[in-house]
C-alpha cells in the first residue's frame, strides 16, 4: 500500500470538509446554485446506488440484488426505521437467492 498517497488523500479530504464548515457562514450562494449543488449530490448518490446494485465485477449482478435495493428504497421512502430498511433489503435478496434467483 502506498501510505504517502493514502495520507495525502486523507488530509485533503479533511481539509475540504473543514473548508465547508468554516466558509458556510462567510460565503452566500444564490438559491439557484444551491439547488444545482443539491441536485448534483442526489445524482451522484443515485449513480453510486445504481452501480453497486446492478454490477458485480464487470458484469450484471443478477436480479436478487436490485430487488433488495428496490425494497430497501421503498421502505426508506415510506420512512421505515433504518435498521428495518436494512433487514428488509437483506432478507429480500437472501430470500430470492435461496429460491434460485441469481
Amino acid at each position: 500500500m502506498n501510505w504517502p498517497a493514502v495520507l495525502t488523500l486523507a488530509v485533503g479530504t479533511y481539509l475540504l470538509r473543514l473548508t465547508g464548515v468554516v466558509l458556510r457562514d462567510r460565503v452566500r450562494l444564490p438559491g439557484r446554485v444551491e439547488r444545482h449543488v443539491d441536485l448534483g449530490a442526489t445524482a451522484l448518490l443515485v449513480a453510486l446506488v445504481a452501480t453497486a446494485a446492478l454490477t458485480d465485477g464487470s458484469g450484471f449482478a443478477g436480479w436478487a440484488r436490485p430487488a433488495g435495493v428496490a425494497v430497501g428504497a421503498l421502505a426508506a421512502w415510506r420512512k421505515v426505521p433504518f435498521v428495518l430498511v436494512v433487514v428488509l433489503a437483506a432478507a429480500t435478496t437472501a430470500g430470492l437467492r435461496y429460491l434460485g434467483v441469481p
